[in-house]
């Protein structure tokens, strides 16, 4: 039984258990058998072939899957590359995509598409796995079942035309189908489930507490380099690592002081390491003067008790000359054990020479020249000057070409130099030959001085580029972290990641914001017209559904020209920058690791943003229920109180007959003046509703201030008995443009207020002046006054006076300086001399009244 067969009697023993499942991307390759076990199954049509495109296998459609939402999706081939104009490159990524999204994936995938053992396939079967699943997310899996049958019955399947063998190679069925490499395969795959279900005991062991623990104390380091081998070298120290069950990393050595990588061998260096990325190990990148030290360095550090490497393949002069990198680590190791593995064979691929990089001939006929004129000047210094040392000047230029050039031109000079010093100074002269063999000496030691030189001066200028380029990002970030800082709001926030973004990357960024309710809207873009493409924008969506970086140089959306990086702190995604990478290959190493940096910073800072939001929100919500609160309190007493007079008096006057005119009338007046008083309590309410709404426009009209003071007065008549108000309005005052209903209700707040807080007896002034363009109205009493510190807190809503037995509310005052401020006017409290509180109103005038001055007759 085929692992195609075994899925599909699978789902539909599941469909007999009404199940929900549907078959996503099965090929049958004509085979009826295979077409019979579909029948009765939902199948989920494949995706549209672009016009012209020849039939191909069934391919999964993922947005109709997702869409979907089964319960079990069935997807054969977990290893196939999917088409070009698919979403992810390979099917892995589909079924990755699915498993995230909560829809559990039945996969079936065979043991040679494992990422880890292709090269060991190519060495069993000598046929190379054109596709393959990284082992991390084999690994993954919630439960693995084998599909094993006898190498006998495959190949009698084979014969009988039941296996679909071309699919791998053209060549397969004579070279991969043999009984030996079968047998071979099968031991593989036992072992890989024999490892997955070791796994899966360790950790249900750690569930229960078990005493057992899992050994942790084997690391693995591999040693990664430009060279093709180095993936095969990847893979075995993957291998290694699995049978420790040891965590492992993978490790390259910038050296510095060398001739820069050309663009391929940094290019094969980062497939290298992604490969090892995707097998799970963690990815290092060091730099220094020697790969031996720098490896050891790290690998004590980080307590290594293994470092792998490659078999070297270069002639011995090499190491010779420039030393054994696999001597120099096994000699420096100590208690590491050293791993030396063979890699490929495969030819290294022929050097590109890399334009600007790479010493063209230019610099070497410069290097030519800077000797001559070095001959010529030792020459004449010689001649002129009686210098005997004439060979330091040329040992100056080698130093002049090594700071200029590249390392062929630098021994190129050195050679030179010999060549010159030895023709034009040593006897005889003008000829290479040598009288004193003593000359020998000097000739090794300017060529030797000269290369140490031009090594050395190679290597601080690598390290001074390297330096640069670093100090740029880390400059760029600081920048970033620092305008972060000062960044107010999320619009700030964006706008300084996606100008940090471009002017490092080299390309138009868009920040895009998550808003609570899941919509991605662009939030800022550098240059300022910078847009996405409906295609970009998809990518991004996908980038923020998903948490991972996408588009070009990925493996998620690779055919469009954006990079998309989320913004993230911990689980949840705040937004995502958009990047338009240069090339055809997307970002480098170096600028990937500044573009996450950056979404780190930009996550905190929008976090920041957010949490101050929240902050000012709760803060709100807080004041609000403060008010609630204190309105909730003044409120139910104040309206208990008359209630409870008016229910008092009205219940005794209907249930006694028996009461005299005198204490009816009492009672009636009770039950009018808690009525008026009820009613005072519920307009305040309604005012002050009013009036912080901004409900409430005044009625201007040109009216005396004296008629809006009396009629105020008239209407506290009652209240002010017994207190003494002496009003002082000069006659010229001029006219007011207000709204006399409002001011009625400003003045009777105030002196209502006086009346509450002052004794009985005790006088109220009420006066108004001219003040330049404003009317100034006071009003002032005998009361208990106001404490310094509190004059304005006394026009806090619901705040009343902490003076026992006095009812209120406290809204007449807010309600008075609302009412001034809506006239454009202002409402001030200060004690007074003596005792007692003066509340200042100040109206401006404006234009004259259209009838003219007070006083004056009005035209006719």
């Amino acid at each position: 039984m085929g692992t195609t067969t075994r899925l599909l009697e699978t789902a539909r023993a599941l469909a007999m258990e009404r199940a929900d499942v549907v078959v996503g991307a099965v090929e049958t390759h004509g085979r009826y058998d295979l077409a019979g076990l579909l029948l009765g199954l939902d199948v989920l049509p494949g995706p549209p072939r672009p016009p012209g495109q020849a039939r191909q296998l069934e391919e999964l459609d993922l947005d109709a899957a997702l869409a979907r939402r089964p319960a079990v999706l069935l997807v054969d081939d977990l290893a196939h590359s999917n088409a070009p104009s698919a979403r992810h490159e390979q099917r892995w990524q589909d079924v990755r995509e699915l498993l995230d999204a909560g829809v559990e994936v039945h996969a079936t995938l065979g043991v040679y598409q494992l990422e880890s053992l292709r090269d060991v396939v190519r060495a069993i079967t000598g046929v190379a796995v054109r596709d393959a699943v990284p082992d991390s997310f084999f690994e993954a899996a919630d439960e693995v079942e084998l599909v094993d049958v006898s190498p006998d019955t495959l190949l009698g399947r084979l014969r009988e035309g039941r296996i679909a063998a071309s699919e791998l190679d053209p060549h397969t069925p004579e070279r991969f189908f043999r009984r030996a490499s079968l047998v071979a395969l099968r031991e593989l795959a036992l072992r890989r489930v024999a490892e997955h279900v070791d796994a899966e005991v360790v950790a249900g062991r750690r569930e229960e507490g078990a005493a057992v623990a899992w050994p942790t104390a084997e690391r693995v380091l591999v040693c990664v380099g430009p060279a093709p081998e180095s993936e095969r070298i990847v893979r075995a120290a993957r291998r290694i690592a699995a049978g420790l069950r040891a965590p492992w990393s993978a490790a390259w050595v910038d050296v510095s002081g060398r001739t820069p990588l050309q663009e391929a061998d940094r290019a094969r260096v980062e497939e290298h390491l992604q490969l090892a990325r995707s097998l799970g190990a963690e990815v290092v990148r060091l730099s220094g003067a020697s790969v031996a030290e720098e490896i050891l360095a790290w690998a004590r550090a980080r307590n290594v008790t293994r470092i792998v490497l490659g078999k070297p393949r270069h002639p011995r002069w090499r190491d010779l000359l420039r030393g054994s990198l696999v001597d120099e680590v096994i000699r420096g190791s100590a208690d590491i054990e050293v791993n030396v593995v063979s890699g490929e064979s495969t030819p290294r691929p022929a050097a590109v020479r890399e334009p600007g990089r790479a010493a063209g001939g230019l610099e070497y006929l410069r290097a030519a020249v800077t000797v001559g004129l070095a001959a010529a000047i030792a020459s004449a210094a010689r001649a002129v000057l009686s210098v005997p040392d004439v060979e330091m000047l040329f040992l100056l230029a080698v130093t002049v070409v090594a700071v200029t050039s590249g390392r062929g031109p630098s021994l190129l000079a050195s050679a030179l130099s010999v060549v010159a010093y030895d023709f034009f100074f040593v006897p005889p002269a003008l000829t290479l030959g040598v009288a004193d063999a003593r000359y020998l000496l000097t000739f090794a030691m300017m060529f030797g001085v000269g290369a140490v030189i031009s090594t050395l001066t190679l290597r601080l200028r690598e390290q001074e580029r390297a330096a640069v380029e670093r100090e740029r990002r880390t400059s760029a970030l600081y920048a970033v972290s620092r305008q972060l800082g000062s960044a107010i709001d999320a619009a700030g926030v964006g706008e300084v990641c996606a100008r940090a973004a471009a002017e490092v990357l080299g390309g138009p960024a868009v920040l895009l914001e998550r808003r609570r309710d899941g919509a991605l809207v662009p939030l800022a873009a550098a240059p300022a017209d910078a847009s996405l493409t409906p295609a970009e924008a998809a990518v991004a969506r996908w980038t923020m559904e998903h948490g991972g970086i996408a588009g070009r140089g990925t493996g998620t959306w690779r055919r469009e020209a954006v990079v998309c990086a989320p913004i993230r702190i911990s689980a949840e995604v705040l937004g995502v920058l958009a990047v338009r990478a240069g090339g055809t290959e997307g970002l480098r190493a170096d600028q990937r690791e500044f573009l996450e940096a950056l979404c780190r910073q930009g996550a905190f800072a929008l976090e920041r943003v957010r949490l101050a939001d929240d902050v000012r929100q709760a803060a709100l919500r807080a004041r609000t229920e403060e008010l609630r609160s204190g309105l909730l309190s003044a409120v139910s007493h104040d309206l208990r109180t008359p209630l409870a007079a008016i229910t008092g008096a009205a219940t005794t006057l209907r249930d006694d007959p028996n009461l005299d005119g005198a204490t009816r009338r009492e009672l009636l007046d009770t039950v009018c003046e808690e009525a008026e008083r009820l009613e005072r309590l519920v307009s305040n309410l309604l005012h002050m509703t009013r009036l912080e709404s901004g409900a409430v426009s005044p009625r201007r009209e040109w009216v005396p201030l004296v008629e809006v003071l009396g009629v105020a007065l008239s209407r506290l008549e009652r209240r002010l008995a017994g207190r003494p108000v002496r009003v002082a309005v000069p006659d010229d005052l001029p006219l007011l443009s207000v709204d006399p209903v409002l001011l009625e209700l400003l003045l009777v707040n105030l002196l209502e207020n006086a009346a509450k807080y002052t004794p009985a007896g005790s006088e109220i002034d009420v006066g108004a002046a001219r003040e330049g363009g404003a009317v100034v109205v006071e009003v002032a009493d005998r009361g208990p006054g106001i404490p310094r510190g509190e004059e304005e807190r006394v026009f806090e809503r619901f705040r009343r006076g902490s003076h026992p037995g006095i009812a209120g509310v406290g809204l007449g005052l807010p309600i008075a300086r609302a009412i001034a401020q809506a006239h454009g006017g202002r409402l001030v409290a200060s004690g007074r001399a003596g005792g007692g509180a003066v509340f200042r109103l100040t109206l401006p005038l404006g234009a004259e009244p259209p009838g003219g001055a007070p006083g004056e007759e009005a035209p006719t």
